[in-house]
């Protein structure tokens, strides 16, 4: 069973800057598209970005769109999220999975905590 394990969430002031990581197991990630999802307080999951495997590709929901970059590390099973220029709409829970424009998997991590405030 696939497995997801995310980090490098916290609070930042909005402008700032955060790095997230989700270390990926039970599944061959190489082989895999990837995503990340967030929720929002009292809002739905929904997709953020993502990326093929062999990172021929991505695609960025338009909120985030030249602000957050994503990519992998394959030989370390990790995905990881840039994010710059952060904004208080950004709060939120953020997630990985497998897949690109949708969730493959129906297990998922617990996520890791965005706040963007001043």
């Amino acid at each position: 069973q696939a497995q997801f394990v995310e980090s490098g969430g916290g609070l930042v002031q909005p402008g700032g800057s955060l790095r997230l990581s989700c270390l990926v197991s039970g599944l061959a990630f190489s082989k895999y598209d990837m995503s990340w999802h967030r929720q929002a307080p009292g809002k739905e999951r929904e997709l953020v970005a993502g990326i093929l495997s062999g990172s021929t590709g991505r695609n960025y929901q338009d909120p985030v769109m030249g602000r957050f970059t994503i990519s992998r590390n394959d030989a370390e099973n990790t995905l990881y999220l840039q994010m710059e220029s952060l904004k208080p709409e950004d709060t939120a829970v953020y997630y990985c999975n497998a897949g690109y424009y949708r969730a493959l998997m129906d297990s998922w991590g617990k996520g890791t905590l965005v706040t963007v405030s001043s």
